[in-house]
């Protein structure tokens, strides 16, 4: 039943977070108003609920019948789920809600880069900041005794973060004549140092570009395979995603992986 909970929490932070993806962007209110069609209608509480009313509608709006993408349903079962393997890995409370912000955030992030290829000040250097202030509250999150420990790992990941991608940036734009890494992915990285520290931003940055690969090359595959047209390789690709691939992979199992690295 614990579970079951948890898993519907994460699901309504989901919706919530789909709620900031599109409307962070647009330079709306997260708050007011209630959430509405693209026609304008007012969504009935009853047909707003988490997963089920995706499913339920069939991905069509009851109103007006325009689709709904399936992107809501995705953000709210990975909120879900993501809820629930945190809870199950997490040896107190704070850091349950430590590490399920965290991730919620990142998805956040992550969906709107995909969207719109921005990194907004607002969620990386506002996350950086309350990653700082957790480190110093809840030492336990960074396996410290002291907040001053905890803060100066916090720290210390956070410049080393955004100093090593600012350099991959600068090498980048060398080599390819043009701007390869984009500052809000400087800043980006600066915030997963401030809550998983130095180690935790290596593993986002090689751990994420590895298993990005190792999904994006399968995916080429059939591309190529299928040559459908209604599918085309982007020319320009977010670097968002492929930092939180790492980081959520870090804060659910990376820990254990770096304990036989370092």
């Amino acid at each position: 039943m614990l579970l079951i909970f948890i898993f519907v929490l994460g699901a309504c932070i989901g919706s919530f977070l789909n709620v900031c993806i599109c409307r962070i962007p647009a330079g709306e209110s997260i708050v007011f108003p209630r959430s509405r069609c693209k026609c304008g209608a007012q969504i009935p509480w009853h047909l707003n609920i988490p997963l089920l009313s995706w499913l339920f509608l069939g991905g069509k709006a009851q109103c007006c019948g325009r689709g709904i993408p399936a992107r809501y349903f995705i953000v709210e079962f990975l909120t879900a789920t993501l809820f629930v393997v945190v809870f199950a890995r997490s040896n107190s409370l704070p850091n349950f809600i430590i590490g399920s912000g965290f991730c919620s955030l990142l998805l956040a992030i992550a969906f709107i880069d995909m969207d719109t290829m921005e990194i907004y000040d607002a969620m990386s250097v506002g996350g950086m900041f309350v990653g700082f202030v957790i480190s110093l509250l809840f030492p336990q999150w960074h396996d410290e005794q002291s907040g001053i420990s905890s803060l100066v790992k916090s720290l210390s990941g956070a410049c080393l973060g955004s100093g090593l991608i600012f350099w991959v940036a600068v090498m980048g734009e060398m080599v390819f004549k043009k701007e390869a890494i984009g500052g809000g992915d400087v800043k980006l990285l600066g915030t997963i140092g401030a809550f998983i520290g130095w180690k935790g931003c290596l593993f986002s940055l090689f751990g994420g570009c590895l298993i990005s690969t190792l999904i994006f090359l399968p995916s080429l595959l059939i591309w190529k395979l299928i040559k459908t047209k209604t599918f085309t390789i982007p020319r320009i690709i977010p670097f968002a995603p492929v930092l939180v691939i790492g980081s959520i992979t870090h804060v659910l199992c990376g820990r254990n992986l770096l304990e036989m690295l370092f």
